[in-house]
């Protein structure tokens, strides 16, 4: 990926992006292989990936005081990408109509999804429709609202309730992921509505919710925690093995806005994302 970067930022500047669009395409669909993905899974569980975690940490800027383990107890990468937070680690707003971040994540982008069932994200269409692949579940979130979080490999991979509420379907769909993060998202084939994902649809007290967990490149791994009928706000749902997105998706007129958030501004489990209405 890092060569891939190199030689991506080098063509950006001949200014052909159909061609920067193709090369990058052509470099992911080489090495996003299930060969490839299993050994890199394989490796990260691994101890002989152990050595890594102080590394890693560095580079990251791991929070050693808020994590529930000591670093000297993991015993492989994969480990610390799943990482538990101590209890007092995030602060869950308690609001009764606030809906939080599920996720230690940054606010990349949020709006309308429009009667045809499209959402705009960083100017490219994606399609709700083939997101959730549901054309019953889908009508419901014409003329809602949509907020993208993007998590990268230094963030807490858990996945927290938004909101309190019973969770009425979960589905799965989506073989290949393919990479979410900012050159994913500007070149790739509309990664949100093609990745694997994982589906949680929340019932809550004013109407529906969408959590879509989506994979990341070779990370088709989102394990839930436990098949709850029910949550409460900023309760363990699932964890992602790596960095990903979730995509809310909100029932028309159901949602508004914190107006204090600002794009690509981070933010934490249990902040307030907007409220109920």
């Amino acid at each position: 990926m890092l060569i891939m970067q190199v030689l991506i930022s080098i063509i950006d500047n001949t200014g052909d992006n159909n061609l920067k669009k193709k090369f990058y395409r052509l470099c992911i669909e080489l090495t996003n292989h299930k060969l490839i993905s299993n050994l890199l899974m394989k490796f990260s569980q691994s101890k002989i990936s152990k050595p890594l975690i102080g590394s890693y940490g560095k580079i990251y800027k791991v929070n050693w005081s808020e994590v529930k383990r000591n670093k000297e107890d993991f015993q492989s990468l994969h480990e610390l990408f799943i990482r538990e937070l101590k209890e007092d680690a995030r602060k869950i707003d308690n609001d009764l109509l606030s809906v939080v971040s599920p996720v230690d994540a940054v606010y990349e982008d949020s709006g309308l999804i429009e009667n045809n069932a499209e959402i705009t994200v960083k100017g490219k269409v994606y399609s709700i429709d083939e997101m959730l692949g549901n054309q019953q579940r889908l009508q419901k979130y014409l003329g809602g609202q949509y907020m993208v979080l993007y998590l990268s490999p230094s963030h807490y991979h858990r996945i927290h309730a938004p909101v309190s509420g019973e969770i009425v379907n979960t589905w799965s769909l989506g073989k290949n992921s393919y990479p979410v993060n900012q050159m994913g998202m500007k070149y790739g084939k509309a990664p949100l509505s093609k990745n694997f994902r994982v589906i949680s649809e929340i019932k809550h007290e004013k109407g529906y919710l969408s959590v879509v967990k989506v994979g990341a490149m070779f990370v088709n791994s989102i394990q839930l925690k436990n098949e709850y009928s029910t949550v409460q706000k900023g309760q363990e749902m699932a964890y992602f093995s790596f960095g990903s997105t979730i995509v809310l998706l909100f029932e028309k007129g159901t949602f508004s806005l914190n107006d204090q958030l600002q794009t690509h501004q981070q933010v934490k489990v249990g902040e307030v994302l907007g409220f109920l209405k």
